[in-house]
Formats: C-alpha cells, structure tokens, sequence
C-alpha cells in the first residue's frame, strides 16, 4: 500500500508541477503581448488587442446625427 500511496503522490506532485509551469508560460506570453502592444501605442484598440472578432457596429456614425 506504501507504494501505490508513494506513486499517487509523485503523480500528483508532477500534475501540479506541469500545471504551474504551465500557467506561468501563458502569463508571461500574455504580459509580453500586453508589453508590446502599450509600446506601440495601442492601448485602448481592440483590434489590435483582440484581432479575431470582426467589427461590432455597422452603423458606426462620426460628428452629429439627425434623428430620422
């Protein structure tokens, strides 16, 4: 019984190992994209940000609009 407890638990220690190392690769891919789109001066464009969603607001109207 020791030895199945011995290996459920270097089993889990692996998981856990994977699972933050993991985590720690996306967060840093996400910062540096997040890093190098503030260089360039893009903080608030969305199609920079988040480049697979289309464009929301076909009706997009600039300067003063007359209700109809």
């Amino acid at each position: 019984m020791k030895k199945k407890l011995a290996i459920g638990l270097l089993a889990g220690a692996a998981i856990a190992t994977a699972a933050i190392l993991l985590a720690q690769k996306r967060r840093k891919k996400h910062i540096s994209m997040l890093r190098e789109v503030s260089d360039e001066g893009y903080e608030t464009a969305h199609d920079i940000l988040y480049p697979g969603k289309g464009k929301r607001a076909s009706n997009l109207r600039f300067g003063p609009v007359l209700p109809l």
